[in-house]
């Protein structure tokens, strides 16, 4: 018997190599079709659901906000601050020398616009919730549980807590609403 005999290509039985290359197919078409069921459930696993992309975003009407009034709203689980300065207010954030801040930052970089400050309203020392319109710093923010002070535009004045409160991304999309996210 030589090994030229029990190839199953020989042209003497042609069925062989036929249901070879059916099979051969076959597999290379399942595993395939397989990979690419895994990718696109892999890839469809990382894409964001509906309900969390409802929540990334959040309007609020301002319209009926006084000068010099903050109000509480929820964006992510978050509490903001939302604040419409008086005149008197942006005037004292702007004069404020940034060597005497621990974190410093200009009110302008924080606050893009000058009658309104937006802060996501957590302390930066241990995570508390401060206090609107209390503390040393006339508007600001106080955290009762460690003695932070904050001012108008969130920056910390006194107090353990190591940076400004956090601004989150917003804009205005027109004259009263504010969209947060």
């Amino acid at each position: 018997m030589d090994g030229d005999e029990s190839r199953i290509d020989k042209v003497k039985e042609p069925e062989k190599r036929a249901f070879t290359y059916f099979m051969l197919g076959g597999a290379r078409f399942l595993y395939a079709s397989t990979a690419r069921v895994l990718v696109t459930k892999a890839v469809s696993q990382m894409c964001i659901s509906a309900d969390a992309l409802a929540l990334a975003q959040a309007e609020f009407d301002v319209g009926a906000v006084p000068e010099g009034t903050t109000i509480n709203v929820k964006w992510r689980g978050k509490p903001i601050f939302i604040r419409h300065r008086t005149d008197a207010e942006v005037g004292d954030m702007a004069q404020v020398p940034i060597a005497q801040l621990r974190d410093p930052e200009m009110d302008s970089d924080r606050q893009p616009y000058e009658k309104w400050s937006v802060i996501i309203g957590i302390c930066t020392h241990l995570g508390c919730v401060p206090i609107a319109d209390a503390g040393e710093f006339t508007g600001g923010f106080f955290c009762p549980c460690h003695g932070s002070h904050y001012d108008v535009s969130g920056r910390i004045r006194k107090g353990p807590a190591p940076l400004n409160m956090e601004v989150p991304p917003f804009k205005f999309t027109d004259d009263t609403t504010i969209l947060i996210g």
